[in-house]
């Protein structure tokens, strides 16, 4: 069993060479609404690898092994994102800790040496959750209590962020708990517990959401919609403290009717929107061997989320990169 209430070990890689040319991309399946070659391009400028490429490519589960048997010298990376986070595991030759005991790998990073090639998998989605909860709290925030609303493959990332900032135990509310063994084992993988319960009850669920410090949806665009409503009754305008903190990992549209009610009952807020950020600047890191320019690549992705709103279609939550 592994522990990940402290954090796990960072790796470094090798910083790329000025003046050589890389090729990297996010794969999924649907993938045309991507936000990370916005970020991972701008971030590529900055940082002077004007050679460097990020594309996107449409790939399910069954296309997946024969993308990565393509992946030549030029490549440094891949970014992931569903149906691939788990499918991908069974390919790699190297998985770095902390994505084996969270059961998915979000990132691959090519590493050549003269004639031989390795795949890593990597986890930065825990990177980006704790970092998002950072930039919105204070210094001295200390969360006890947790919930995590859903239980699928994000919710086993946000276990090992959970674990990162001292919470070992949380609640998890899920329509359907039969299907909450996967993140069961995930959380004996880490040495955490879990509590899951069936989430039928809005005005339950929402007392649940009350007494917590920190409380983190993994559900798509307007699946808590309803939950927010009971919140609002609930709390009647009120009731949170400031450090109490919620992240939503929709950011499109955005605010959430969740993260509204929440901040107008006075707790604190985090988008998905900084969750991606994080998790891509990270990833940046790991395939560039570089610091990644963070506030560069927020800039340049606010004014795309704005320009997609703007636009005839919304774009969807994105949860990886």
């Amino acid at each position: 069993m592994s522990n990940v209430a402290s954090p796990l070990p960072t790796y470094d890689y090798a910083p790329a060479p000025l003046g050589t040319g890389r090729r990297a991309a996010v794969l999924g399946s649907p993938i045309a609404h991507s936000l990370s070659p916005v970020m991972h391009q701008t971030a590529y400028a900055e940082l002077g690898l004007r050679d460097w490429v990020y594309d996107q490519a449409e790939c399910d589960a069954a296309a997946l092994p024969a993308m990565l048997a393509a992946l030549d010298e030029e490549w440094a990376g891949l970014s992931l994102t569903m149906p691939l986070k788990q499918a991908v595991m069974a390919h790699l030759d190297v998985i770095e800790p902390q994505a084996e005991v969270v059961g998915g790998v979000n990132t691959v990073i090519v590493q050549h040496t003269g004639a031989s090639r390795l795949l890593i998998g990597a986890n930065t989605d825990v990177h980006g959750i704790v970092a998002a909860l950072r930039e919105v709290t204070s210094p001295q925030w200390a969360p006890r209590r947790a919930v995590i609303l859903g239980a699928g493959a994000t919710a086993a990332s946000t276990l090992a962020a959970l674990a990162q900032l001292g919470i070992t135990g949380s609640t998890v509310l899920a329509r359907n708990p039969g299907r909450a063994a996967p993140l069961q084992l995930a959380a004996h993988r880490m040495g955490v517990t879990i509590r899951v319960r069936r989430w039928s009850d809005h005005a339950a669920a929402a007392r649940e959401l009350r007494g917590a410090d920190v409380v983190i949806s993994t559900l798509p665009a307007g699946a808590a919609d309803e939950l927010a409503g009971a919140l609002d009754a609930t709390l009647a305008g009120g009731g949170l403290a400031d450090d109490q903190a919620l992240l939503d990992v929709v950011y499109d549209p955005w605010p959430t009717p969740l993260a509204r009610s929440w901040q107008r009952a006075g707790g604190t807020v985090a988008s998905g929107a900084l969750m991606l950020l994080h998790q891509g600047a990270e990833q940046v890191r790991l395939m560039t061997g570089r610091i990644a320019p963070i506030e560069r690549m927020r800039v340049a992705l606010d004014a795309e989320i704005t320009a997609r709103a703007a636009g005839p279609q919304h774009v969807p939550a994105e949860h990886s990169g």
